[in-house]
């Protein structure tokens, strides 16, 4: 099978997406439109060029950053949420849960309940037209501290929107180790959210250790630090702690993977580990769900059966109910047609 007919053929296979960032679906046109909005001018080549000229880890996350700068009001989403559903029809993504960061628009001025008023809408919307699921995982942020953490759960609680089921933990890893916002995930946890985080992407097993220990975190975003620890890995596949692996993302920071061939998942997969398959942010990375299937498919040699294993991972790992895991795994093997 070549790219071309296995990317027909898993494009009307349903699938799940658990480690995606909102900001990072929007395209190039997207972009152009949220700068013309915010400037009053097309955005120049040569911002353009610079905008996505980064080769490293902190460098992704100022670009990031900048085109959350764009963002003229709380309406802006409005044009996220039409490019998230282009990008989750496209990959036919029937489930995905989707990392939002509030604290840069908040920083802006924006009303943190008129955000979520606007993503209710079109979630809504999207789920009316195309059937497609979208949960919202709050990204309370390393970047800028646990007070501020806080308060970004805070508001939540304030606010409460049904399509937000928890917080996540993004940003640079470096700078923000998970035990220090061990706070903010006990009362997460206690009062009925559902909590992941970011650990081991760019530093070592020690940061996945402590967002199992400290964070008590439902699923580990990258992990592929785990590879340098055998222990850890035992821990993972004990515990059936799902890793969320994003192959080309990891590929770019090049930390522990410098190609797709050496990444750790086929490892993890061997050893009994629980991983899903994911892209992490689209649109940075050039790269869709059914680029990162084949890479496992091409690269890492994943069978086709054991690609099926995959996909079924994505809605097994999720926060779905029971109920909602068995019927989607039903529906797997109903498209599954080879």
């Amino acid at each position: 099978m070549n790219k071309s007919e296995f990317k027909s053929f898993l494009s009307a296979v349903p699938k799940a997406e658990l480690h995606l960032h909102l900001e990072a679906v929007i395209t190039l046109s997207g972009i152009n439109k949220l700068y013309k909005n915010k400037f009053g001018k097309e955005m120049s080549k040569e911002e353009q060029k610079e905008l996505f000229s980064y080769n490293d880890l902190n460098g992704f996350i100022q670009s990031f950053l900048k085109i959350q700068g764009m963002y003229s009001s709380v309406e802006d989403f409005r044009v996220v949420f039409d490019e998230l559903k282009k990008y989750l029809v496209k990959n036919g993504i029937t489930y995905t849960e989707v990392f939002f960061a509030p604290t840069a628009f908040l920083k802006m001025g924006f009303k943190y309940e008129d955000m979520v008023r606007v993503f209710h809408e079109k979630i809504t919307e999207i789920k009316e037209k195309t059937g497609i699921t979208i949960k919202l995982l709050m990204d309370v942020s390393r970047t800028f501290g646990c007070d501020n953490a806080m308060n970004n759960y805070n508001l939540l609680k304030q606010f409460p929107c049904e399509d937000i089921i928890g917080i996540g933990l993004g940003g640079a890893e470096a700078k923000g180790p998970a035990k220090d916002f061990a706070p903010v995930y006990e009362k997460a946890l206690k009062e009925g959210f559902h909590a992941v985080a970011h650990a081991g992407e760019d530093v070592g097993p020690e940061s996945i250790w402590d967002a199992i220990n400290y964070l008590h975190s439902e699923r580990i975003g990258h992990g592929i630090t785990a590879i340098q620890d055998e222990k850890l890995m035992e821990e993972l596949k004990k515990s059936k702690l799902p890793v969320e692996i994003c192959i080309t993302s990891n590929t770019f920071t090049k930390k522990i993977v410098k190609k797709a061939k050496d990444h750790p998942v086929r490892v993890f997969f061997d050893k009994g580990i629980p991983v899903n398959i994911n892209t992490d942010d689209p649109v940075f990375f050039k790269t869709t769900l059914l680029d990162e299937f084949w890479i496992c498919h091409k690269d890492l040699n994943f069978t086709m059966d054991e690609i099926k294993e995959l996909v079924k991972n994505s809605f097994r790992q999720s926060f779905m109910s029971d109920k909602e895991k068995k019927d989607a795994v039903k529906a797997v093997d109903a498209a599954w047609q080879i």
